[in-house]
């Protein structure tokens, strides 16, 4: 698992702009930047050189430089970077919306890369990128987070008003020092709750995995209690029946088996698609990404631990490669995806970090002033969580 880590962060070494920092959102050649992508590689990047694997100056560095281009080059609303850049200029590209949860996501990168590199310029950076992101502006007046925005159209239709990898988006919202949202946007959004083969969840609308998995890279959710919610025992649930749906299949797709398994979001033989489970959409075809399963590692510890071994030791010839797993295959179709996907490559490398060496993403994330204040405002530390029956 060490090794899968270590090659992973090879994908963020490779493909990030040199002279911006910023990274492609995959591997394919004239590929943009995704900011989420960018905000992986940051957090990669001050993994990498707390391990070893890469000199700490030199991850410094890079470090350094992608939070200069954030800072000063990127474009963005109100704070917001637009969901795909240029890797060479920071510009917009692909008419993308200045996007709510990929700026979380990269503020996330950034404000842990100020906790390995404390004092630093690093962390000057990392806080004047977070504060000026207006949160507030985003809610456009109304109870929920605005997916996005663009100079186009304005405010997207869509809203962060139910359950999915929002809450690392709503946790930053509201601890911000400069442009909170207000403590109540953590209790307002839906929570839908559906029972999957005895497996009670609060479930994302397309049962993606990923969804179950972005915010906990960061939030170390074990002892925080959400009016009797336990969000890791919810996200170990749906792990388990995202297992059991696609093993409920297992004579129907030849890749599904109690070792072989992951439905999420991933590229597949007619494009990228949302695949998932139950509950949920519950989309499926087939194909399999290997990231889902190794990213609930810190939820499924040995069925996600067989199943990276099973992959490598089956699959390694057209599945892994110099940068780890490649993003999906479907053995009925006999297809391999070619390529690696930057926020597929992160999720892995930041969950087998939590795994492997000791929650460290966890533990220093968990000390963020603005991760004490969240944690504070909405009551989530007021009695020990009781985990899901």
């Amino acid at each position: 698992m060490n090794k899968i880590e270590k090659d992973t962060l090879q994908y963020f070494t490779r493909f990030s702009d040199k002279m911006t920092g910023l990274t492609k959102d995959s591997s394919r050649t004239g590929s943009p930047s995704s900011v989420a992508a960018t905000g992986f590689a940051i957090a990669a990047y001050a993994i990498g050189g707390s391990r070893g694997w890469i000199a700490r100056d030199h991850a410094y560095a890079r470090i350094l430089t992608t939070l200069q281009t954030l800072r000063h080059k990127a474009a963005h609303q109100e704070g917001f970077f637009y969901h795909f850049l240029d890797v060479r200029t920071g510009s917009r590209v692909w008419g993308s919306e200045a996007s709510s949860i990929d700026t979380a996501l990269a503020v996330a990168g950034a404000l842990l890369a100020a906790r390995y590199y404390p004092g630093t310029e690093v962390e000057k950076l990392a806080y004047e990128i977070y504060e000026r992101v207006n949160w507030k502006w985003m809610m456009n007046h109304s109870d929920f987070i605005c997916m996005g925005w663009t100079p186009e159209s304005k405010f997207l239709p869509y809203y962060w008003d139910s359950y999915n990898e929002l809450m690392i988006l709503v946790a930053l919202a509201i601890g911000s020092t400069t442009f909170p949202v207000p403590p109540e946007a953590w209790e307002r959004w839906l929570r839908p709750e559906e029972n999957y083969n005895n497996h009670k969840v609060i479930y994302a609308s397309t049962g993606s995995l990923f969804t179950y998995q972005f915010s906990h890279a960061y939030i170390d959710f074990r002892n925080l209690n959400d009016r009797g919610i336990n969000f890791f025992e919810n996200s170990r649930e749906a792990t388990l029946a995202n297992r059991e749906y696609s093993l409920s299949f297992s004579g129907q797709y030849r890749g599904y088996s109690p070792s072989s398994w992951g439905l999420s979001a991933s590229v597949g033989p007619g494009g990228y698609k949302a695949y998932g489970g139950k509950p949920g959409g519950g989309l499926h075809d087939g194909t399999l990404a290997p990231y889902a399963a190794l990213s609930s590692i810190v939820f499924t510890p040995e069925f996600s631990t067989a199943t990276a071994r099973f992959f490598y030791d089956h699959y390694e010839k057209e599945l892994y490669g110099n940068f780890g797993f490649k993003d999906a295959f479907n053995l009925d179709k006999q297809w391999w995806a070619s390529e690696y996907l930057g926020i597929d490559q992160g999720i892995t490398l930041l969950m087998l970090e939590n795994y492997l060496n000791g929650e460290n993403v966890w533990k220093k994330f968990m000390e963020l002033p603005a991760i004490k204040k969240w944690i504070e405002l909405t009551g989530l530390n007021k009695k020990s969580s009781q985990p899901k029956n």
